[in-house]
């Protein structure tokens, strides 16, 4: 099953996130199917960005994303328009 999720990156206490299209059958070391966007909360303002395109597309072929990364698509789209 496809999920999309963020993927944390970065150093201590300066988290950077992706948001990934994981296959979760795979093992945790393996790479990532697609990158979609990124994310960084330590910036000032707070850096969003999300081909919302690609996640519809992967949406469609059956990719769940998270709790929290479909709140970020639907703020990336609002902020689209």
């Amino acid at each position: 099953m496809l999920r999309i999720r963020m993927a944390r990156r970065g150093s201590t206490h300066r988290p950077f996130y992706r948001f990934v299209v994981n296959d979760s059958s795979r093992e945790p070391g393996a790479g990532n199917v697609d990158e979609i966007g990124h994310y960084d909360p330590c910036k000032s303002p707070k850096v969003l960005k999300i081909d919302v395109a690609k996640a519809e597309a992967w949406i469609r072929k059956g990719a769940v994303p998270s709790e929290r990364v479909s709140a970020f698509i639907k703020k990336a789209k609002a902020t689209a328009k």
